[in-house]
């Protein structure tokens, strides 16, 4: 016979191994991609031509994980062009193994060999993306990263009823490789792209388009997440949608303050969220890009076009275009920067340093050096602090972790050599710098202030920087010569936006700090492919710190060998 309290006791254990059960934490996944890095032919522009993609696809295929996810990536290389991948934005927490830079932190996977990229997503969900960091090749090499929150975890706003990825990039109808080789012999640009495109296709303002068109089709009433990603090599974008307004959410794979607006503002390396709501007649309307370029620099100035169409709505319908800023509406982009805060709650703080331990100051500029072997003797260049990086032959990071000499130097400086007038009348004479692989070494954990000064040396010009294996707080930023005098008492230290590429505005100047927090080889560029090329780039070496999960982790086995 059993006891009454017997039964009810065992029915009481049972119940609290179920509760136990289904309040235990959910476990990380991994997830694991295959990348066949492969020559394809497409067609655009009524011009077809061989490019290099990721299994065939043009944009590549999208990694999808939950934050806390480990993901291996396979890459297999069957290109003709030496292939390395970064996975732009997450932080590779010591483990800038996976992080992707050629030279950097890795050398390049050779034709007919594969590398595993292995790495956890730590304390990150959001849009974030992956690209080749090799020569041109991200021209085409390029995919999205979605990384939803954790099981349970809600978005910080109004659920969306679908979400859509909208990747923004560059056509040239000749080979990209080619058009740059031709451009360094005269020691000048590549021609410039001949269309911008959304999801790979350039829309029906171009010739041979109409089956090269990206459509969206929603439902009135729903709310839709656009995670918009701007993948062009060398141009800063404006997009909208004619008719709808957008409200953003999320800058860089961080939730912001919510904030409606007609048109946005998104340089190369960058990402945004926005929400959408299917409120107007139902019809069809241009989604539109267009480049910002607020000086008469050339560049390739034409409107990329996708279409957001409304269920049912027959497509003879003409779509109709939005309103965007002028190329040169420089108010709209100051004033579109300045609205953007981190959200700033109890669940998703800013940390904004508030203490400095280092400050740093580097000007930004472009130069003209001799070259022997360019038609004109010289060519056109770019430097940090008049030093122009130059790309060692072995990976910088193996170097520094094997403590192998002769590969690099920590003496970059702190400030430049000289102080001058940086934003004043155009400086065309003495544009020579000085070439090196030259890193700046950082003390673990200390606080980093860096100003990013832009200068009139042959021209001002705005400029996306993203530093690798970090984000950063953007505190301040201004037109003209930074004053550290007056400046500083400007700065947001509250809610300033939280990302990892900012644009430093032409003939102006952009505050960030972070927290030297992960241990490595950490590469810092202009994301303008162009000046990138041109050595606009530095590396940070960030110290171990004493305790043993503050150092760099070892290397994988199969590490592409130099």
């Amino acid at each position: 016979m059993v006891r009454p309290g017997a039964f009810c006791c065992k029915w009481l254990f049972l119940f609290f191994i179920f509760v136990g059960y289904i309040s235990l934490p959910t476990k990380a996944a991994v997830k694991k991609y295959q990348f066949d890095v492969q020559v394809k032919n497409v067609s655009r522009l009524c011009h077809a031509k061989p490019i290099v993609t990721v299994n065939g696809m043009f944009p590549g295929p999208t990694i999808y994980a939950r934050e806390g996810d480990r993901v291996i990536v396979n890459v297999s290389n069957y290109a003709q062009y030496n292939m390395s991948i970064h996975w732009h934005g997450l932080k590779q927490f010591r483990n800038g193994w996976a992080d992707g830079p050629a030279y950097i932190t890795q050398c390049p996977i050779q034709t007919g060999h594969s590398y595993v990229y292995d790495f956890n997503v730590t304390g990150q969900r959001g849009t974030l993306w992956w690209h080749a960091h090799i020569l041109w090749l991200r021209a085409t090499v390029y995919g999205a990263i979605v990384i939803m929150p954790k099981e349970g975890t809600p978005f910080p706003f109004p659920q969306p009823y679908s979400e859509v990825n909208l990747l923004l990039g560059e056509w040239w109808n000749t080979d990209v490789e080619e058009a740059v080789k031709q451009g360094n012999k005269l020691g000048l640009p590549p021609v410039a792209s001949d269309a911008h495109t959304i999801n790979g296709k350039p829309g029906p303002l171009f010739p041979c388009s109409e089956k090269h068109t990206f459509a969206m089709e929603v439902e009135q009433g729903k709310t839709y997440l656009l995670r918009i990603i701007n993948a062009a090599l060398n141009d800063e974008l404006f997009f909208a949608i004619a008719g709808h307004n957008m409200t953003v959410v999320e800058i860089d794979a961080v939730y912001t303050k919510p904030f409606s607006t007609e048109a946005l503002l998104i340089a190369p390396g960058q990402t945004t969220n926005v929400l959408v709501q299917a409120n107007q007649v139902p019809s069809r309307y241009f989604m539109a890009a267009r480049p910002f370029m607020d000086v008469p620099l050339p560049i390739d100035n034409k409107t990329v076009t996708a279409i957001l169409q409304y269920k049912g709505i027959p497509n003879t319908l003409l779509p109709v275009l939005p309103h965007l800023p002028a190329p040169n509406d420089t108010s709209f982009a100051l004033n579109y920067t300045h609205k953007l805060r981190s959200l700033n709650t109890p669940q998703f703080p800013a940390n904004v340093p508030l203490n400095v331990d280092r400050h740093l100051f580097y000007t930004i500029g472009l130069g003209v050096n001799p070259c022997p072997s360019c038609v004109n003797g010289t060519h056109l260049t770019a430097s940090l602090n008049n030093i122009t990086f130059v790309l060692p032959q072995v990976g910088i990071l193996q170097a520094h972790y094997f403590n192998i000499k002769g590969v690099f130097s920590t003496d970059f400086p702190d400030r430049p050599p000289a102080p001058f007038n940086y934003t004043g009348a155009p400086l065309t004479a003495n544009l020579r710098t000085s070439l090196g692989t030259r890193l700046s070494k950082i003390a673990y954990n200390s606080t980093v202030e860096l100003v990013l000064q832009d200068t009139n040396l042959l021209s001002v010009e705005s400029h996306p920087f993203h530093l690798h294996g970090y984000n950063f707080f953007v505190v301040g930023t201004g037109i003209g010569n930074y004053d550290p005098a007056k400046d500083p008492a400007n700065f947001n230290l509250v809610d300033p936006p939280e990302r990892n590429t900012v644009g430093v505005p032409t003939g102006g100047w952009t505050a960030i700090r972070f927290r030297a927090d992960n241990p490595g080889v950490w590469f810092m560029h202009c994301h303008l492919e162009l000046h990138t090329g041109w050595g606009l780039k530095m590396a940070f070496v960030v110290e171990d710190g004493p305790g043993p999960d503050q150092s760099i982790l070892p290397p994988p086995k199969n590490l592409p060998p130099c």
